[in-house]
């Protein structure tokens, strides 16, 4: 199935794939309205999303409760470049989290598809067609 993007005005951009639409627009300093996450940001929602779904799995395969857990997300930059040079993930859990799954929920995180994909990157090929 092929992801269609198009430009609905100002700096937004929508990619309809799968029968969702997602909506994206830059911030307001970046001359966007700011009403929808940047393309980047989303970026950054999908690993922390993707992250998040495998500990979710894990715990819903042993009956543990997730009502109290949270995955944060947080990144450090290069001061000079900007760039992002390191994502941290931090799985916060309950104190009555049992123990002996700690390393595990761990390890579950890590199989998230959108690291992998980062870490072994997919050649890119860019095309333009005239209609």
């Amino acid at each position: 199935m092929d992801m269609i993007v198009t430009f609905p005005g100002g700096l937004k951009v929508d990619a309809d794939y799968k029968g969702f639409t997602v909506k994206t627009d830059q911030p307001e300093g970046a001359g966007g309205e700011n009403t929808a996450p940047s393309p980047f940001d989303l970026f950054f929602h999908s690993i922390g999303t993707c992250a998040a779904f495998y500990v979710l799995s894990f715990c819903r395969e042993r009956d543990i409760p997730t009502d109290n857990i949270r995955v944060i997300l947080t990144t450090e930059r290069d001061s000079e470049t900007r760039m992002v040079t390191k994502i941290n993930i931090d799985i916060q859990l309950p104190s009555d989290f049992p123990q002996k799954y700690g390393n595990a929920v761990k390890a579950s995180a890590d199989k998230c598809t959108i690291k992998k994909l980062i870490l072994k990157p997919p050649a890119f090929n860019i095309t333009a067609t005239i209609e």
